[in-house]
């Protein structure tokens, strides 16, 4: 069951930093709410966010985990702290030179991230000023991301997992202190965003310590090791970072709209919340786990571990689909509109949220699918894949903006692309005979969508008649209050109805409840994990 505890360890502080992530942007829709100076904030956050998780979640997942474990492998266990020293050295020149580049570059750069502020040259210069103040973050993560890679090859996940936390804390604290307004705040925001990121370096850096790795600075040297981790790197980044590239064209475009970016991001926040706890969560407690069982030969193994993560993940993706097609409204009120945030942001958001949900199985099952290839090192082809989710992505968010849908366009456009990988990691994989569903997977997916079906007709039940039943919880709590009391009531009594109709289809059984309370009933070196 580890690979089960090690999603349980991932998940658990992942849903935490999620959680902890909703209360800021609750706080950021209050102070900011959806206008320009929000949007352009939003937009300078994107970029170095892009590169962080092409990083975090691409390269070092795809590339370094299997080699770094190999090295942990050999006669010799210190060449892997060497190498990993060798790694992080020449990851972190070239992601200082990039940075530098972006800032002296950063005037320019803002007609091409920025299109909706050409013709203002206070605008541009705004987003210019955002932009520099927020690229050294990525300069932090490129040291979070590979300490954290290598702390969870030693299967030390809560660090990493874990960091996180720190950015939202640190972004909230300024929200909820920072009394000045509009771009004042943006400014002030985009400090915190890469004070943040320093603590969260200084934070693995230190665990790293206590573990007992010695992963140091020095000069970058090309060793074969790092040539082979750049050759199988840079493939790999590109494929696990396709749709956070996809994120980065439509916001791009996105700018063009008054609101949009604003719009997008909020239904952003919330559909990477089952995102981030399942599809991400499970990738990397997925990989080093598909990785062993490849290099000891028990591919059955690994493919039982492929098809219980398909499992899982869709038992938690599904519902939350959903409920975002069913209540977008409902949810997007109760969360953001306050203050700032109107009944027309709620419109708006909503209908994002909505487009963004249609792709949300797909962009978790690309996180589930894709270490089938990187634990073989074979990032090639998940990056034709993503070059043709990102082409078909541009395609239909220019034709779909400016064909007259505008933002909602742009989401839906994301969720094609992402059906698209999805199909053609799964293709491939079967044609390869590496991966098929097997008969228990099978079975369980009508059940999960039918207990899914069910929730969402017990949460809609709920939210629709509410000026009905929630009239005592507004008087004992007041409105405001209450309005957040109604949202939480709903939910729990969705996630109460999928969980009985899930027991009651047997879509889940509660011996396999029981088994997964149980981390050591099943060995790890024996038998399938999970």
């Amino acid at each position: 069951m580890r690979l089960l505890r090690n999603l349980g360890v991932v998940s658990g502080l992942t849903l935490a930093s999620r959680l902890l992530g909703m209360v800021r942007e609750i706080f950021m829709a209050a102070r900011l709410g959806a206008g320009p100076v929000a949007d352009t904030f939003f937009q300078a956050l994107t970029i170095p966010n892009t590169f962080r998780r092409v990083l975090a979640e691409g390269a070092f997942n795809s590339a370094f985990v299997p080699l770094y474990a190999r090295e942990l492998e050999g006669e010799v266990p210190s060449e892997a702290d060497r190498f990993a020293s060798q790694a992080l050295s020449v990851l972190f020149t070239v992601t200082l030179i990039l940075v530098i580049g972006f800032q002296l570059a950063a005037p320019w750069l803002a007609y091409i991230f920025f299109p909706g502020q050409i013709g203002d040259p206070d605008g541009l210069a705004f987003a210019a000023l955002l932009l520099q103040i927020t690229m050294p973050y990525l300069l932090t993560m490129s040291v979070t991301a590979l300490v954290g890679g290598a702390l969870n090859t030693h299967g030390r996940f809560a660090a990493a997992a874990g960091a996180p936390l720190l950015f939202n804390l640190v972004l909230i604290v300024i929200l909820a202190l920072d009394f000045t307004e509009g771009r004042r705040l943006a400014i002030w925001l985009s400090v915190g965003v890469t004070a943040s990121g320093v603590l969260q370096a200084g934070l693995l850096w230190v665990v790293a310590r206590t573990a007992g790795l010695t992963i140091t600075l020095r000069m970058p040297k090309l060793t074969p090791q790092v040539r082979r981790l750049i050759r199988i790197g840079i493939p790999g980044a590109f494929a696990a970072g396709a749709t956070q590239i996809n994120v980065l064209v439509t916001s791009s475009i996105a700018t063009l709209e008054e609101g949009a970016r604003s719009y997008l991001n909020y239904a952003e926040r919330l559909y990477q919340l089952p995102l981030g706890v399942i599809g991400i969560a499970m990738g990397v407690a997925l990989l080093p786990n598909l990785a062993r069982r490849v290099r000891s030969g028990d591919e059955s193994g690994g493919l039982f571990a492929m098809n219980r993560a398909l499992e899982l993940s869709l038992a938690l993706t599904l519902p939350a689909t959903v409920a975002f097609l069913i209540v977008p409204g409902f949810l997007v009120a109760g969360l953001y509109e306050w203050d700032a945030f109107t009944r027309a942001d709620t419109n708006a958001t909503a209908l994002a949220l909505m487009a963004y949900a249609a792709g949300l199985p797909a962009f978790v099952l690309i996180k589930v699918l894709s270490p089938g290839f990187f634990a073989r090192e074979d990032t090639k082809t998940p990056m034709r894949f993503a070059l043709a989710s990102v082409a078909l992505n541009f395609v239909l968010a220019i034709a779909l903006f400016f064909g007259g849908m505008g933002f909602v366009g742009l989401a839906i456009a994301s969720s094609l692309a992402g059906w698209l990988n999805t199909a053609l990691l799964a293709l491939t994989l079967r044609r390869r005979k590496l991966f098929h569903i097997d008969a228990r997977l099978k079975a369980r997916l009508p059940r999960l969508l039918g207990a899914s079906l069910i929730m969402g007709l017990a949460v809609w039940t709920l939210a629709t008649t509410r000026s009905v039943w929630a009239a005592p919880v507004i008087q004992l709590l007041g409105a405001d209050l209450g309005k957040l009391a109604i949202l939480f009531i709903v939910i729990a009594a969705g996630g109460v109805a999928y969980a009985g109709a899930c027991l009651l289809t047997r879509a889940l059984r509660v011996s396999e409840i029981r088994e997964a309370l149980r981390p050591r009933a099943v060995p790890a070196d024996t038998s399938p994990e999970l």
